[in-house]
């Protein structure tokens, strides 16, 4: 069993959970994530992996309650426990197989979504504790699910964001990065964004624009998170790739975004499924174990 050391509420309906998974925490990196089961009837829910303190051996976890074991979750206190918490999985973070002195000389930006702040924090976490400064944008519909905002702000130099102009600027992160590249004349080699997956497409569309590398995480439409299942399978350039075990991290630009939503809504359901498997054919993974694609 799995204690949870620490639970609370970030904002409305975004939850935080420290676990003590000392062998989770020994070896888990930047960009990757854990699946956590929280009983035997429970079904394993993937979710990426916000800080970690190898010390104390416990891992930190932020969720919003999307079905009913992640709603289970929301009741869950300081001496619960999850029956499994499985990882790291995923590949980590190219940034950190990079030298930190050559990464000293690179201009990085980070473009966070709700609850995509979650993912992004290690990241900046990381690259501050080896001397690299990154500038981050977080955007939220309103003030009130703006989440880590202390916690990055002491990590990166943070640009904050809402849709309804409560608090901060207002505006989508798109024009926040216009402001910073366009008006404000500042040059990165790099973004990095995860939030929505609406969100990421737009992002990339306006960094191909302006001629910016874009790396962006896959993980929002990941369900079994071994390869299994296929719910995550995307298309990126000309390759077919699975985002929970080759990612979730790939190059925004050559990512189908509009193919990657309509399968994820098609993933939903009995016939979508039974659809996608017709589809696909042999290369139709069927693990999920309710389309029939793996008899």
């Amino acid at each position: 069993m799995y204690k949870i050391c620490r639970a609370e509420k970030l904002a409305e309906n975004i939850y935080m959970m420290d676990v003590e998974a000392p062998r989770v925490a020994k070896h888990c990196e930047p960009g990757q994530f854990i699946i956590v089961k929280l009983d035997e009837e429970s079904e394993r829910v993937p979710l990426t992996i916000c800080d970690y303190d190898r010390e104390k051996g416990t891992v930190t976890i932020v969720f919003q309650p999307i079905g009913a074991s992640t709603t289970k979750y929301t009741h869950l206190k300081e001496g619960d426990a999850f029956q499994d918490f499985v990882g790291p999985l995923g590949q980590p973070s190219e940034l950190i197989h990079e030298d930190p002195e050559t990464l000293k000389n690179k201009k990085i930006l980070f473009v966070a979504g709700g609850v995509g702040t979650a993912p992004v924090y290690p990241q900046v976490k990381w690259l501050h504790e080896h001397g690299v400064q990154a500038d981050a944008i977080v955007g939220a519909k309103t003030k009130d699910l703006v989440i880590l905002e202390k916690e990055m702000e002491a990590v990166c130099n943070l640009y904050v964001t809402t849709d309804d102009g409560s608090y901060k600027r207002k505006g989508m992160v798109t024009e926040v990065i216009k402001d910073l590249v366009v008006n404000q004349g500042k040059k990165y080699d790099l973004v990095v964004a995860i939030g929505p997956m609406i969100m990421m497409k737009f992002v990339c569309l306006l960094t191909k624009e302006l001629g910016l590398h874009t790396i962006v995480s896959m993980n929002p439409i990941m369900v079994d998170g071994t390869g299994m299942c296929g719910a995550c399978r995307v298309t990126v350039g000309d390759q077919v790739k699975f985002a929970c075990v080759d990612g979730p991290e790939f190059d925004g630009h050559l990512i189908n975004f509009d193919e990657a939503m309509k399968r994820q809504q098609l993933y939903k359901t009995a016939e979508g499924r039974a659809l996608l498997k017709e589809k696909e054919g042999e290369t139709h993974h069927g693990g999920c174990g309710q389309c029939g694609g793996d008899k």
